[in-house]
């Protein structure tokens, strides 16, 4: 592995389908995609930022993905949620077979434009659910699916983009009730947003606060209440939330630009370099270069 992670964008492979080229939509079989292991500018087995987002449904075998710097066990009919700017990378088996739906941030803002917010919000957000969801076999998830595969690969379909929109919204509505059944429901859609808007304020004042208090101030809440909605969503105290923010964007940072520990420090927020590594450790056991030259050994 080198230093720098590639960022990978949406680049159909399709380019005859007016599918691919005017609204940001590909389903691609893995088995496809395992043939640039050996060519290309990036191997797929390799971590790569992804700059759209992906939705991945292994249909035979078991195997392992790698989802931001943890490895995910996968088997037949897993679906992986990947969002944008997430790291992942493959690993490829004989027995391992399924497709890659990936579609562009502006494709997902339109085709989901008539559902609820805080829907939209829990689809790919990996804080509030794990990023793997298992289909059940008798799900008629899979006969969606089917439908959805034979759409895109019908050239000649009348109203194509449409009948793609509808059926890819059923599959992920679909989706969502089994995961709905296999973890936490979240009933409280107040909760989900008042998290979402919680975690988009510590995006934008990453380098200003690393305090809870602030954020509860800036939301005109107590930060008792913001602390009891994390918990009861993510389990996590406000503060243990920012940091994890805050220790993934450091990740994707050093690994993904040549740039130093020092300079990713003051974009962080941190007056001396010094405190960031030691804020660093205390959260992964490990200094920022040790944690990249264990990636690199990998």
């Amino acid at each position: 592995m080198t230093k720098d992670i590639p960022s990978v964008t949406f680049n159909p492979e399709k380019l005859d389908s007016e599918i691919s080229k005017n609204f940001g939509f590909e389903i691609v079989p893995i088995e496809k995609i395992a043939k640039f292991k050996n060519k290309g500018s990036h191997n797929p087995e390799l971590p790569h930022q992804l700059k759209f987002y992906n939705l991945i449904f292994f249909t035979e075998g078991s195997g392992r993905h790698f989802i931001d710097f943890s490895w995910f066990p996968v088997q037949q009919n897993s679906l992986v949620y990947l969002t944008k700017e997430q790291v992942n990378a493959f690993e490829f088996s004989e027995t391992l077979k399924g497709f890659c739906i990936i579609f562009t941030e502006a494709y997902f803002v339109d085709c989901f434009s008539n559902l609820s917010k805080d829907f939209v919000f829990r689809l790919f957000n990996p804080q509030l659910f794990s990023p793997i969801s298992q289909i059940p076999k008798a799900s008629d998830f899979i006969d969606y699916f089917n439908l959805l595969q034979k759409e895109y690969n019908t050239s000649d379909s009348f109203n194509q983009k449409n009948i793609i929109n509808a059926l890819f919204t059923i599959l992920i509505s679909k989706a969502e009730d089994i995961k709905q059944h296999q973890t936490f429901h979240i009933k409280d859609a107040s909760k989900v947003n008042l998290f979402h808007k919680f975690t988009s304020l510590i995006e934008i004042n990453l380098s200003k606060s690393r305090n809870a208090s602030f954020y509860a101030k800036e939301l005109a809440i107590s930060y008792k209440h913001l602390n009891a909605v994390c918990r009861e969503l993510v389990n996590k105290t406000a503060k243990h939330v920012i940091d994890d923010y805050i220790i993934l964007q450091a990740k994707r940072n050093l690994i993904n630009s040549s740039m130093k520990s020092s300079e990713l420090a003051y974009r962080l927020g941190f007056d001396d370099p010094t405190n960031f590594i030691k804020y660093f450790k205390k959260n992964t056991g490990l200094t920022p270069k040790e944690f990249v030259n264990s990636l690199i050994k990998q």
